[in-house]
């Protein structure tokens, strides 16, 4: 059966067009726009109203005279033709290549909006992830079938940082090193485009990754789609080809401008700061297909990315996230103006599964006592140093020192590592040993005495003599 064709177009807002006299129209059903001088647009129906449907068009409505173009209803949903040949190339928001390779041979085509998993079939996340970057994998540990997203703010490295994850992330444990990354940005400038698809192909990575890019100039519209088709793709790769799949989407404050806009196209009631009263909803249908299914060996683990305006962490992008998803990675601009790269603020930092996936046969059976003690040692050391600018530092006792010592270390040797530097956990936790050598042994009441023997002993015994000599101190430190 063909499909209708209406020429009763009567309004347009932003990109948004009313069609009237419409019948059999269903919400969400694809729509072919022809224009008077034969160019055709795409669109989905967002509202019907009666005999009235409202049309959100793709490409925009710039250009359109309603008196000469058609609009075609073509009885289906946006649908994305995927295959295991995803990997290694290129596409923009709408799913169509853009790498000049051929179009996709696709094994099947899958509705944008996925399939909603049956909270009876998820499977627990429970392997470790490994970054490469130290302050994730040592004391925000990310696990396979997470959501953990990064809160960071305009001017700081959150780019360099999500291509770093795509370049070294990998599961450790299982033995099922299947790996793939889904890679979208949203509302990226052009350079920034060129950033990740160069770096991908240098580095090799793009033969695994899927890439995903929405640039500014093009339309907002095409910003509520991305996600949603790397999403899918990511869905084909770990439920039907059995991969893990990390999902990078960055910059999520990008969609949710375009989700206002198309709100305020449609004159709803705004909620919090503009943003539409669903904007919750819209965001868990998102980060709710992250996970893991009972029966199926892949897997999805989501990072997304946003900027919070104006480094605020109560605005409505990043206070919903953080409701939703399983913690976050908060990036510091002080730290950014030290020149320390990755500029993670450890302490408001939180990975809520992190315990899930550390311990004996995951990482290492110290990780989870050496990463409470590191915390522990750096907040300490921020109080000291706050205490010697207002008292000076002769108000100081001898071990507040330490950790204020501790503290300036532990952000230039553990923080900071090179952009193409992977760390394995097993360097990140030695490393994490190595600083607390600086630290009376005492003090450390966050690890078993076993532990200290075991890994802080042999590199006392390497240092000069003398220094937080563990025969003075040890019976202080055991904790069970």
């Amino acid at each position: 059966m063909l499909p209708k064709e209406y020429r009763t177009i009567s309004g347009l807002s932003g990109p948004l067009m009313m069609v009237e006299n419409t019948a059999d129209v269903r919400y969400d059903e694809l729509v072919e726009i022809e224009l008077a001088n034969g160019e055709k647009r795409r669109g989905r129906v967002l509202e019907i109203e009666s005999t009235r449907a409202l049309v959100q068009v793709f490409e925009g409505t710039s250009g359109i005279d309603v008196e000469g173009t058609k609009a075609r209803f073509l009885g289906g949903v946006l649908m994305l033709p995927v295959a295991r040949d995803m990997l290694g190339r290129v596409f923009n928001g709408r799913g169509e290549p853009i790498d000049g390779g051929a179009n996709l041979i696709s094994d099947k085509k899958l509705d944008i909006n996925g399939m909603p998993m049956n909270p009876y079939s998820r499977d627990f996340p429970s392997e470790f992830i490994q970054t490469g970057i130290s302050t994730i994998d040592g004391l925000n540990p990310m696990v396979r079938g997470q959501k953990l997203p990064i809160f960071s703010a305009s001017g700081l490295p959150h780019n360099r940082m999500a291509a770093q994850i795509a370049r070294q992330a990998a599961v450790i444990g299982g033995g099922h090193e299947d790996f793939a990354v889904v890679f979208a940005a949203m509302g990226i400038t052009f350079e920034e485009a060129s950033f990740f698809m160069e770096d991908f192909r240098k580095t090799g990575a793009l033969q695994r990754t899927v890439l995903y890019i929405n640039l500014a100039d093009d339309p907002a519209i095409e910003r509520i789609t991305t996600p949603r088709i790397a999403l899918t793709a990511a869905e084909y790769l770990a439920f039907e080809c059995d991969m893990h799949v990390v999902v990078i989407l960055t910059d999520l404050t990008n969609y949710c401008e375009a989700l206002r806009e198309i709100s305020a196209a449609r004159k709803e009631v705004p909620g919090r700061r503009g943003y539409p009263g669903y904007l919750y909803t819209d965001l868990a249908t998102m980060y709710e297909r992250a996970g893991r299914l009972k029966g199926k060996k892949g897997s999805i683990t989501q990072i997304p990315i946003l900027t919070m305006p104006e480094d605020d962490k109560t605005h409505p992008i990043p206070d919903l996230t953080g409701y939703i998803t399983e913690g976050q990675i908060i990036l510091s601009r002080a730290l950014h103006r030290k020149g320390i790269y990755p500029p993670v603020d450890v302490l408001p930092s939180l990975s809520r599964l992190k315990d899930k996936g550390i311990g004996k046969d995951r990482t290492r059976e110290d990780h989870a006592d050496l990463m409470n003690q590191l915390f522990a040692a750096y907040a300490r050391g921020k109080e000291a140093k706050e205490l010697a600018v207002i008292l000076g530092e002769g108000a100081l006792t001898e071990e507040d020192k330490a950790f204020a010592a501790f503290s300036d270390v532990f952000e230039d040797r553990y923080i900071r590592q090179g952009e193409y530097e992977n760390r394995t956990i097993e360097g990140t936790l030695e490393l994490g040993w190595d600083l607390l050598t600086m630290i009376p042994t005492k003090e450390l009441k966050r690890i078993r005495d076993a532990y200290i023997e075991k890994y802080l002993k042999p590199k006392l015994a390497k240092s000069e003599p003398g220094k937080g000599d563990p025969k003075q101190t040890t019976s202080a430190g055991a904790k069970g």
